[in-house]
């Protein structure tokens, strides 16, 4: 399987059964090659004009399986930062 396929796949956590998103990129041990841990980008705002949010970084030893169509994650996913209302002077 490659990054390609991987990045296919849904990463779902394991005790909500929420879908946290897909894989975008991986970091690797420079001294061993392994994997250390999995990148899924923060989700976009208004199709990025506002921003995105914070980035998760998945452990790879928190990867408990990998299927056909998804990867299930034991991890527990902070809650999203408050958002500050903007209030637009005309």
């Amino acid at each position: 399987m490659n990054l390609r396929e991987l990045g296919e796949k849904d990463v779902i956590q394991l005790k909500s059964g929420e879908n946290l998103g897909r894989i975008d990129d991986m970091t690797f041990d420079a001294d061993t090659a392994h994997i250390d841990a999995v990148i899924l980008r923060g989700r976009r705002r208004l199709f990025g004009l506002l921003g995105c949010d914070e980035d998760l970084v998945i452990p790879w030893a928190a990867l408990k399986s990998i299927g056909a169509d998804v990867v299930m994650a034991d991890i527990d996913v902070p809650p999203p930062a408050p958002r500050r209302r903007r209030r637009w002077l005309l």
